[in-house]
């Protein structure tokens, strides 16, 4: 067995030829009751029919292409990438499995997981989402750095993170498939989460096209506006563009009759905390008179 084989560019583009290989130098065997899951990788619906037809497989043939996993302190080896083959090894009654060891710490083996999982486009459009949220909020990097590091567009990783505000029923849906991620960036279009619902619900029981959600969406929102803008005073507008303007970023004041909220965009947790200090700093700026 090659000592690569099978790996993955992806693997190679973020550790490097010599990193893929290993810290081991190369595959080893490892029995399959000393090699554990990760509880937080990004993959975590598994199909059981397809599974099954992976370990019918592995019967046949073996496990063709080794897991990538890190040893633990315990003794124990994690998997990094392969928990699929690592299942269906199990299924298939196999004793042990041919594995590369590597030395990763969290942040690292998290890439991996999420870059092997996307050279595979074995993730659904949530998993995917929430890989990337993962590498931000428990790891400390920017969308930048997330695009780099998985080979996909800044606009890409902000769409789909944008996905992960819509509810869980929705998310639920995309994730076992009842709704693409067209479909789901198509619902974004619909501000209130009662209605989004609904409208996936109708998505689903028309099977309608991502085209035609697209367009109802807009028409629904837009039934919904002039409602909107009058109940707004004029005032919060005012309010809004002069916020804009002493933030850098989008600012939205939603008033009630009895109550409001005023909404901040940030951008990545370096630009939560710039924000964070800035509202600090700024108490009592605001006049009518001055603006």
């Amino acid at each position: 067995m090659a000592k690569t084989a099978g790996l993955g560019r992806g693997l190679s583009a973020l550790f490097g030829d010599e990193a893929v290989r290993g810290s081991d130098g190369g595959v080893s065997n490892l029995r399959i009751t000393e090699v554990e899951p990760r509880s937080n990788q990004p993959r975590q619906v598994f199909d059981e029919e397809p599974l099954n037809e992976l370990a019918e497989s592995i019967r046949q043939h073996g496990v063709l292409q080794p897991l990538a996993v890190r040893r633990l302190p315990t003794g124990y080896y994690q998997i990094i990438a392969g928990e699929r083959r690592w299942r269906a090894a199990k299924i298939a009654g196999l004793t042990e499995v041919p594995a590369v060891v590597f030395d990763a710490d969290d942040r690292h083996a998290t890439e991996m997981a999420l870059i092997e999982n996307l050279q595979r486009e074995d993730l659904n459009t949530i998993e995917e989402a929430e890989g990337f949220r993962t590498l931000m909020d428990e790891y400390g990097l920017t969308q930048e750095d997330v695009s780099s590091r998985v080979g996909r567009s800044r606009s890409a990783v902000a769409n789909s993170l944008r996905l992960l505000g819509l509810s869980g029923r929705i998310k639920e849906m995309i994730a076992d498939g009842r709704l693409s991620a067209g479909h789901a960036r198509a619902l974004l279009q619909i501000e209130d989460t009662n209605r989004q619902d609904t409208f996936a619900a109708t998505i689903v029981n028309k099977q309608l096209t991502v085209r035609q959600a697209e367009t109802l969406a807009k028409q629904e929102e837009a039934k919904d506006k002039p409602a909107k803008l009058a109940q707004k005073p004029n005032y919060v507008e005012d309010y809004q563009r002069h916020l804009c303007k002493v933030f850098g970023r989008k600012v939205v004041i939603k008033a009630g009759v009895r109550r409001g909220r005023v909404e901040l965009e940030f951008y990545s947790p370096e630009d939560l905390e710039n924000l964070m200090q800035a509202l600090l700093n700024t108490g009592g700026m605001y006049n009518k008179e001055g603006g």
